[in-house]
């Protein structure tokens, strides 16, 4: 596999820990896994980011969220937009709506990672990362 979607990666993680109902996933750190997994938090996906490791072998742990009894994923699908090959890009009245507002979509901004509804209150458009519901 030459060409390496990391973002792509870091989704897929979180699906199958959330579909194996795993308490929480590993995923290589980065800026961008530790923006987007912060706007994970901020919508209510992900109870709590933590790091381990040193330089290239660092990790952000992810604690997932469930919720009743028979611990439902919160997360029920992770989909990845924008790829290396076909970039999606919306202005800021194009930003889609998920799920009529009940998902998120993720946003890459000129003001950083954010959620669709935060890039709307800001005015801003950007590269429509992945949807998740």
């Amino acid at each position: 596999m030459a060409n390496h979607d990391p973002i792509s990666d870091m989704l897929t993680r979180i699906r199958n820990a959330s579909e194996k109902r795993h308490q929480s996933t590993k995923v290589p750190a980065s800026r961008m896994a530790q923006s987007i997994a912060k706007v994970l938090q901020q919508e209510g996906f992900i109870a709590e980011i933590t790091e381990e490791g040193e330089g290239v072998m660092k990790h952000l742990v992810l604690e997932l969220k469930y919720s009743g009894k028979h611990r439902q994923p919160i997360i029920r699908t992770v989909q990845r937009v924008s790829k290396p090959g076909l970039r999606v890009y919306k202005n800021t009245r194009q930003l889609p709506k998920v799920l009529g507002g009940l998902g998120v979509a993720i946003i890459s901004t000129s003001k950083g990672v954010m959620s669709d509804r935060d890039a709307r209150k800001q005015g801003v458009g950007g590269e429509v990362l992945a949807y998740v519901y």
